[in-house]
């Protein structure tokens, strides 16, 4: 995808890694062009995100590429600890609870990350977008109206919004002059690599202590879908880590039972210092930031590509509804006030669990992840239980909260998550015959179906990406003001 001259476009993406991906998914489906551009000549060849949470499976459920992912990952391997060449037996990392009626992913699973960058592209390109790889944005400026663009290729570009998808060293960040506030969470560098490894068996996630309490460790994990493996060994503090072929032989010789030539082949290597940051505001006039750009996180428990997925998926909506169908722009603004302090909250969570403070656990899974404190979460209910905030605290389903699956759709067959799939909203009338107004129901689907536990009695109305937005009894009470609020509203 070349890019000369003067073009205009709606959403300007800088970034072609998995959260400018899933964002550029989800407007095309939208029918908000959006341009996506990576400074790098093709997809990042790295497993490093690896492991993908039961929520951001939802999302790429509603984004169409979950056949994909399911086809092309597999399960987390369990981990087997050596110790002087033998086998001392299993680690498990994480419960694997059953799924449920509410939650059919409940596991993570285990892709690696070019590979998922590999599909969603692939879906952009089904959706008829794509990518002009090989392209930085080289200065931008902006007005009230949005953003201009010079590219790397000669071109200028006219934009309603810029995305800032563009990494942990985000050169769009820099130059708004955003700060990120953070920790170095371990002073010892760690060196990952995909490498080729014939000699060991792909049944476990090989695990290489330290001789010493303390002392540097070592984990060799089969890639599900490939024949690689991913490396990643902890160095000591100041190490220069050598990513060479020899570098990482030798690297596996001193540390495992495995000789350096069973290395056959190292395809990808990089290194970097563990570091929690989070950047002090997601938005500077037209430009937001997302993903990494806006936190960067230790890879323990897997939560940084999948917070930043969930960063797309918050995000891509609003934008639609603001440039398609004359929501607020002040809409736009409640993405940093649902995705920060969510970020924070995950950051905070890699960083206990990389310190062995915290287990690998239901909070990992981004299940209860939920935005009742927001602006956004509207519930008229009366006589409602005094709980705590945190949705997975209490079992009463509130404004905010992830919308359960379950096993009702239309006329009876499917799931909700079959009603729900698909860029529009969803009202559900749950166990009640209330009187309804007229809706448009290209944007917002009706469906009502009997009691169910995990929602009770009322009305639901699920938002585009899967949470209760208002809930309550009485469609007169601001259910279409809400709507509006939203850009949902317009009537048949």
């Amino acid at each position: 995808m070349a890019l000369n001259n003067v073009k205009e476009t709606g959403v300007l993406i800088v970034g072609a890694g998995p959260t400018g991906l899933a964002l550029a998914c989800d407007l095309a489906r939208r029918d908000v062009r959006a341009v996506v551009v990576e400074r790098a000549a093709t997809l990042f060849p790295g497993s490093r995100g690896k492991g993908l949470q039961p929520r951001t499976l939802e999302v790429f459920d509603d984004l169409g590429v979950i056949d994909a992912v399911l086809a092309a990952g597999g399960p987390i391997p369990v981990g087997m600890v050596w110790r002087d060449g033998r086998r001392q037996g299993e680690h498990r990392m994480f419960d694997t609870p059953e799924p449920t009626e509410t939650a059919p992913y409940t596991t993570p699973w285990m892709l690696p990350q070019w590979r998922t960058q590999e599909i969603l592209l692939a879906r952009l390109r089904e959706l008829g977008g794509d990518v002009a790889f090989g392209t930085e944005v080289t200065g931008l400026t902006q007005d009230a109206d949005g953003v201009t663009a010079e590219l790397s290729t000669g071109a200028t570009l006219r934009a309603a919004y810029a995305v800032a998808a563009d990494g942990g060293r985000s050169t769009l960040r820099r130059e708004l002059g955003i700060t990120m506030s953070g920790e170095t969470v371990d002073p010892n560098p760690v060196l990952v690599a995909d490498v080729r490894i014939p000699a060991l068996d792909r049944d476990h996630w090989h695990m290489f202590p330290a001789a010493e309490d303390g002392g540097p460790y070592t984990a060799i994990c089969p890639l599900a879908g490939t024949r690689d493996f991913q490396l990643t060994a902890q160095l000591p503090a100041g190490t220069t880590p050598d990513l060479s072929l020899q570098g990482v032989r030798d690297l596996v010789a001193a540390r495992t039972h495995l000789a350096a030539d069973d290395v056959t082949e190292v395809r990808w290597s990089s290194d970097f210092r563990p570091r929690a940051a989070l950047a002090d505001r997601f938005r500077e006039g037209r430009v937001l930031l997302a993903g990494d750009a806006a936190h960067v996180h230790s890879p323990a428990g897997g939560q940084g590509l999948n917070t930043s997925v969930q960063d797309a998926y918050n995000l891509g909506w609003k934008l639609g509804a603001v440039l398609r169908h004359g929501a607020p722009e002040a809409l736009v603004d409640t993405y940093e006030e649902e995705r920060l302090p969510n970020a924070a909250q995950m950051l905070g969570l890699s960083t206990r669990i990389h310190r062995g403070e915290a287990r690998r656990g239901a909070a990992t899974r981004q299940l209860g992840i939920g935005y009742r404190d927001g602006s956004l979460a509207v519930d008229t209910r009366e006589d409602l239980p005094e709980q705590e905030s945190k949705p997975e605290s209490s079992q009463a389903l509130r404004a905010g909260d992830r919308a359960p699956d379950g096993p009702y759709g239309l006329s009876g067959e499917g799931t909700l998550f079959d009603a729900f799939r698909g860029p529009h909203w969803t009202l559900l009338a749950v166990g009640t015959d209330t009187e309804l107004p007229p809706l448009d129901g290209e944007l917002v689907h009706t469906h009502a179906i009997p009691a169910y536990e995990p929602y009770g009695k009322g009305l639901f109305l699920v938002r585009p990406d899967g949470y209760v937005g208002w809930a309550g009894t009485d469609a007169r009470d601001g259910l279409t003001a809400y709507l509006a609020r939203c850009g949902a509203l317009r009537t048949p």
